[in-house]
């Protein structure tokens, strides 16, 4: 398939990331913490990189920043379901700590790829 423009982002790169080691995370666990806590964090930590990609093509820089702030809304919930899963110790140590430093480097990405929507151009096309 080829690339298109959000692709090339780091931040959705990131969120990809994530969202592939959290599915191969949940598919391990039983029956109802997948059905509980693992398809809630598998729909928020997807819904960053879908928020992302659908605010690149809106075609307005305000379309694009609403969205990008939905998905980092999203990642807010995804830390929100990780605490719930450790609590649950569904979580391994390696799993925490590959998880930590991945979200870790995306929440500042994240929040300065909004900041950067629009600097470039005319404020009017807003």
């Amino acid at each position: 398939m080829d690339r298109t423009g959000f692709e090339n982002l780091r931040v959705y790169q990131l969120a990809e990331e994530i969202g592939d080691l959290i599915w191969e995370t949940v598919i391990k666990w039983h029956r109802l913490a997948q059905d509980t806590t693992g398809k809630q964090l598998i729909n928020s930590v997807d819904s960053i990189g879908a928020n992302i990609a659908e605010g690149t093509g809106r075609g307005t820089f305000a379309d694009n920043r609403r969205f990008a702030k939905i998905a980092r809304g999203s990642l807010f919930e995804v830390k929100h379901w990780l605490r719930r899963a450790y609590k649950r110790r569904l979580l391994s140590e390696t799993e925490v700590v590959l998880l930590k430093k991945l979200i870790e480097e995306l929440t500042p990405k994240l929040s300065a790829y909004i900041s950067s929507i629009g600097k470039k151009s005319n404020p009017s096309d807003d």
